[in-house]
């Protein structure tokens, strides 16, 4: 029973339930939504070291659309994630969405030489297949916002603008004050994280397979990880399901995702917060969407970043929690400021 309660705050701490795959029948109803989930068997690319990606696209045809914007899921996730911005939003601005299996996940070869800058090539190669121009945008997703990093660390001339939503924050980024995480217990627990994933990995699979006791559904629904909005969603998602993917099973598989964890919460070869303005001519802008109630990522480290970044246009949403991409009004709003500039009064910081 410890060890299930132990390994439970583990994978909230990951930000394992963040990527619902069904939309709220009500919210469709009521906004409908663009609903991402629907797809046939995917396209795919291949790089240049021979591994393939694997793809969808979603919104107005891409010859036809004004806005490109690629999409990175986060840990335990797949192309098949929600981002529920309304359709007849996508339709008047002219959007379109490209998401991908990052290497792993899905339908997408792993890649046993994963790496931070590994994962914004990955990007830039998708972007130049399938001809998405010059410069586009790139939306990351918890986990998922490591790449976008990397992104604005590598290639930023690239980038048309950035959203990173609910992002993970990397306890071993250096420029995190001792003072401010000292009593913060998600630190102690990816330190155990990391070192359970580098050394005991069989134990680990094990776990996430056996049919004797529950474990990923320690989570479901635990107000511990989960904030109020967070639980009315999940009330409200039929079908709702921890993973976006069965594919823990597969050993492969499940190596590919331990590295990609590893990869995010190791040491990285930057300091985001060091990282100057690559835009002094505001030819792009760059945006941080946080939950004031989220129970994965503190607020006040969010904060702290923005403080640290302020060239970055920081946005808190007052009752949401780690789900925001579950809250269609939300990611209206993070789609009218990514792509028009706009600044919505009601999501501006404390």
């Amino acid at each position: 029973m410890v060890f299930r309660r132990f390994f439970g705050m583990m994978i909230g701490c990951l930000g394992l339930s963040d990527q619902p795959t069904l939309p709220s029948p009500s919210e469709a109803a009521e906004t409908q939504p663009l609903d991402l989930a629907e797809v046939n068997k995917s396209p795919r690319i291949r790089l240049s070291d021979g591994r393939y990606l694997a793809y969808r696209e979603v919104g107005v045809p891409k010859d036809k659309s004004n806005f490109r914007v690629i999409c990175v899921h986060g840990f335990g996730s797949s192309k098949e994630m929600n981002f529920l911005a309304p359709e007849e939003l996508m339709d008047e601005l002219g959007i379109y969405f490209l998401l991908f299996d990052r290497a792993g996940y899905g339908e997408s070869d792993p890649n046993p030489k994963r790496s931070v800058k590994s994962e914004a090539s990955d990007i830039e190669e998708l972007a130049d297949q399938l001809e998405l121009g010059p410069k586009f945008y790139v939306m990351g997703v918890s986990l998922g916002c490591y790449p976008v990093w990397s992104c604005l660390k590598r290639l930023p001339h690239r980038l048309a603008g950035s959203a990173l939503i609910v992002p993970m924050i990397n306890y071993k980024w250096r420029t995190l004050p001792k003072d401010l995480v000292k009593d913060d217990y998600r630190k102690n627990l990816c330190r155990w994280i990391i070192w359970l994933l580098r050394h005991t990995p069989g134990l680990l699979h094990w776990w996430l397979t056996q049919k004797v006791f529950p474990s990923s559904n320690v989570l479901d629904k635990n107000p511990a990880f989960f904030s109020s909005k967070d639980l009315e969603f999940l009330s409200n998602t039929k079908g709702y399901q921890l993973f976006a993917q069965n594919g823990f099973k597969d050993r492969h598989t499940f190596e590919s995702i331990r590295k990609d964890c590893i990869v995010a919460f190791g040491r990285w070869d930057f300091e985001p917060m060091e990282l100057t303005n690559p835009y002094a001519e505001n030819e792009s802008s760059v945006h941080i969407w946080q939950g004031c109630e989220d129970k994965v990522v503190p607020v006040k480290l969010q904060r702290y970043v923005s403080e640290r970044l302020p060239w970055i246009r920081y946005h808190e949403v007052p009752d949401g929690g780690h789900m925001l991409v579950y809250d269609s009004s939300v990611c209206a709003a993070i789609l009218r400021s990514l792509l028009l500039g706009e600044d919505p009064p009601e999501y501006k910081p404390y």
